[in-house]
């Protein structure tokens, strides 16, 4: 019986559905691993499209090149800052047409930053860069401790204004959340609200989801995929492996 309930749990944890357009019938789309569906209502998860699933099967193959992986990545951490960019706070902006017409738009409201986690975090400035114009960005780098095994703050330098701004929080991979809560702190010490700060990421675990969601829940969390969990070894899977050595050494 046991058993039987833990494998059910996996298969809610590793939900799959017919991927492709919608003009397809279900016979004709085939079946693809799609993200688990998480009760906390500050994660925000990409749509599972057709798109993505096939950009997430290039990044999670052991057998791509580290072209293709840089390629592919930047592509979903494009999506994953357009879709940030949809959480921010917005007020009423009319403009003028260059035919005269007047247009009921709308403008950002207050200015923006990105923070990096280093160094796996810088892999995803570039796609900031190319979605907002000139946009400052800090870094923080923080590292486990070998004699306690935990997260240890090393470096961090941000914009002087950085609590008058909406933060752009950036890291790949979304475990434990240790590291990245840790950020969270230094930020928030900085005087930035929670509210302010949103977290990007490719990949997320249940557990380090519901990790933040428990001590920050006003922060939003914007995820393109959340995995079936953690190993014995706290990795993801299935995972993609290590997200920086791929980026930038292998």
């Amino acid at each position: 019986m046991a058993n039987t309930n833990q494998e059910s749990n996996e298969l809610q944890r590793a939900p799959s559905q017919h991927v492709g357009p919608d003009y397809k019938t279900s016979d004709e789309k085939p079946e693809a691993t799609v993200s688990t569906t998480i009760e906390q209502k500050n994660v925000v998860i990409l749509p599972q499209t057709p798109q993505l699933i096939a950009l997430l099967t290039m990044i999670r193959d052991k057998n791509t090149s580290r072209a293709d992986f840089i390629f592919y990545s930047n592509r979903i951490n494009r999506l994953l800052v357009e879709e940030a960019l949809n959480h921010l706070p917005v007020h009423p902006h009319t403009i003028t047409t260059p035919v005269g017409r007047t247009y009921a738009g709308v403008k950002f409201e207050g200015k923006i930053c990105g923070v990096s986690i280093m160094r796996a975090g810088e892999a995803m400035e570039q796609a900031l860069r190319e979605c907002c114009r000139s946009v400052r960005i800090g870094k923080i780098l923080i590292q486990r401790d070998e004699e306690t095994s935990k997260p240890r703050l090393f470096y961090d330098k941000l914009p002087e204004d950085v609590k008058d701004r909406w933060v752009l929080l950036l890291d790949p991979m979304l475990a434990t959340g240790g590291s990245a809560l840790m950020a969270v702190d230094v930020l928030r010490s900085k005087g930035v609200p929670e509210e302010r700060i949103l977290f990007l990421n490719l990949i997320a675990s249940p557990e380090g989801a519901a990790n933040f969601s428990k001590k920050y829940p006003k922060l939003r969390i914007v995820t393109a995929f959340v995995d079936q969990g953690l190993d014995e070894k706290n990795y993801i899977v299935p995972g993609l492996g290590d997200f920086g050595d791929r980026f930038y050494t292998l």
